[in-house]
C-alpha cells in the first residue's frame, strides 16, 4: 500500500493512533510518549504527523510548542522524504529537527533540499539505560523528595540547568518546580542542605527517564550527582520499571559518571538547528 501522511494539532489523536507503534519501541520512543501524554493532560498548541502503511504506523513527528525544533521516531529514509514532503508543502516552518541520529540526519538533509537552506547539528545525545545500579560508597548524605520549602533554591538551579544545557533561560521554571513537587517527581541529594538534583519523568509503557540532572558548580566534583542519579535509578528499577536517561555527548563528565554506575548505551541522537 502507499504510504500516507496526516496531520493533526490534536495530541490525543495521535497518541490514540500510534499508540501500538510508540509502544513497540518504549526506549526510543519515551520522550514522544511522555510529551504526548502531557499535551493531553495540559494543552499546549502542537502540531504532529503521522505516516501510515494501510492500518499499520510506521513514522511520528512531534512539533510543540509551536517554536521548538520537531523531534522524530525512528523510521526508514523513505518515509522521511514523504513526511518533509507534507510539512514542506503545508509551508510550516519547522526550526530544527531531533531524534534518532540516522532518522535525524535523513530528515534534515531532505530538509535542507526542500526549502534550499542549511541545517547545522548542535548537539549529540546518547540514550542510556541501566539493569543493576552500582551505587557509589562514601559520598555523604541522603536521597530525599523535594518539598516547597525547597522552592527557591529549585527554580534557580532548573534555571541554571536549563542555561547550561540549552544556553536559554527556562522562563516556565517556577511551573516546572511546581508541578513536580507537587507530583513527587523532583528528587534532591541533601549533605546538611541540598546539594544536587534529579527528576523522574512518568512511567510510559515501563520505563521511566531520569532528567533535570544538576549539581551548582560549588557542589560539583563530590560525587553527588552520582549518588543522586543512582539512588532513583535503583527505585526505578525496585519499582519493576525500566530506566534511561539521555545525556550530551558535549559533556564527557556526564557520560562517564553514568557508565560508572551500570548504565549502557541503547541508541544515538543528533539534533539539527534549520537556518
Amino acid at each position: 500500500m502507499a504510504i500516507e501522511v496526516s496531520f493533526s494539532d490534536n495530541a490525543g489523536w495521535i497518541l490514540n493512533k500510534a499508540k501500538v507503534f510508540l509502544r513497540s519501541k518504549p526506549v526510543h520512543n519515551n520522550v514522544i510518549l511522555t510529551l504526548l501524554h502531557a499535551r493531553v493532560e495540559r494543552f499546549t498548541p502542537g502540531r504532529y504527523w503521522v505516516a501510515t502503511d494501510g492500518n499499520a504506523v510506521v513514522g511520528v513527528v512531534f512539533q510543540s510548542p509551536l517554536n521548538l525544533r520537531a523531534i522524530v521516531t525512528p523510521m526508514e529514509p523513505s518515509i522521511v522524504r514523504l513526511i518533509v514532503d507534507a510539512i514542506s508543502d503545508a509551508k510550516v516552518k519547522l526550526p530544527g529537527v531531533g531524534g534518532d541520529a540516522t532518522t535525524a540526519a535523513h530528515f534534515a538533509g531532505q530538509w535542507a533540499e526542500r526549502q534550499k537552506s542549511a541545517v547545522v547539528p548542535f548537539m549529540g545525545q546518547r540514550i542510556y539505560e541501566v539493569d543493576k545500579v552500582d551505587e557509589p560508597i562514601g559520598i555523604k548524605g541522603h536521597l530525599r523528595k523535594a518539598v516547597r520549602e525547597d522552592r527557591e533554591r529549585l527554580i534557580d538551579w532548573v534555571r541554571h540547568f536549563y542555561a547550561d544545557t540549552t544556553g536559554v533561560q527556562e522562563s516556565s521554571a517556577e511551573d516546572i518546580v511546581d508541578r513536580r513537587v507537587s507530583a513527587g517527581r523532583l528528587w534532591l541529594w541533601d549533605n546538611a542542605g541540598p546539594v544536587s538534583i534529579a527528576s523522574l519523568t512518568p512511567s510510559m509503557e515501563g520505563v521511566v527517564r531520569v532528567q533535570l540532572v544538576y549539581t551548582p558548580p560549588e557542589n560539583r566534583g563530590k560525587g553527588y550527582a552520582s549518588a543522586c542519579v543512582a539512588g532513583l535509578s535503583k527505585q526505578v528499577l525496585d519499582a519493576g520499571h525500566r530506566c534511561i536517561l539521555y545525556t550530551d555527548l558535549g559533556n564527557p563528565i556526564s557520560n562517564s559518571v553514568y557508565r560508572r554506575i551500570g548504565y549502557y548505551v541503547v541508541a544515538e541522537g543528533i539534533h539539527y538547528r534549520f537556518e
